[in-house]
C-alpha cells in the first residue's frame, strides 16, 4: 500500500462521499447511490496513485449521475 501523504488525504474523500451516499442509499432504498457509496468506498484500495485516485472518482461520479438522471 502507497503511503504518500497526498494520496492518503485525497483517498478520504471518495471514501467519505461513499459513505455518505451508501447510508442514504440504504435509508431510501436507492440502488444506485447504494452500489454507488460501495464503490467510492472500495475505490482507493485498487488506485495506487493521486491521478488514478482523482480519475476513477471522477468516472463513478459521473457514471452514478448520468444514472440518475436516466431514471434509476
Amino acid at each position: 500500500m502507497n503511503l504518500d501523504m497526498t494520496w492518503l488525504f485525497l483517498s478520504l474523500i471518495p471514501s467519505g462521499v461513499g459513505f455518505v451516499l451508501f447510508v442514504y442509499g440504504k435509508k431510501q432504498a436507492r440502488w444506485p447511490q447504494l452500489v454507488g457509496g460501495l464503490l467510492f468506498m472500495v475505490c482507493p484500495y485498487f488506485t495506487p496513485n493521486v491521478a488514478s485516485v482523482i480519475g476513477v472518482g471522477t468516472a463513478l461520479g459521473a457514471v452514478l449521475y448520468f444514472l440518475i438522471r436516466a431514471g434509476w
